[in-house]
């Protein structure tokens, strides 16, 4: 049975999360990095059409420029979470096995 989320809270100041799962591991997400790891198939695609075209620099808007925020989660099913972030983006789910591959432990 793989680890579940049993706790979550936000790090005011550090731009970070704090998941706690059941057995007993902790781990701290920023912001930034869970935007880059979304699983969507839009995110997928982009990541891959950047591979492909090293050279080719994206434009963003005034609101990608800003640093990222999570400004919702929610549960999806018993298995994941959906994120809404800042930059309006919320069609990825994070399976909790892909949650759990991300971010550094923390004591």
């Amino acid at each position: 049975m793989d680890p579940t989320p049993i706790e979550l809270k936000k790090l005011e100041g550090e731009n970070a999360l704090l998941i706690g799962w059941d057995d007993g591991q902790r781990r701290r997400y920023t912001y930034g990095e869970l935007r880059k790891a979304c699983p969507c198939v839009t995110c997928r695609n982009e990541k891959k059409q950047a591979a492909a075209d090293p050279v080719k620099l994206p434009i963003l808007t005034p609101l990608e420029a800003r640093p990222v925020q999570v400004d919702k989660m929610s549960l999806a099913g018993n298995y994941a979470y959906r994120i809404t972030f800042s930059d309006g983006h919320n069609t990825g789910l994070f399976t909790f096995e892909h949650l759990r591959g991300l971010g550094e432990i923390v004591e």
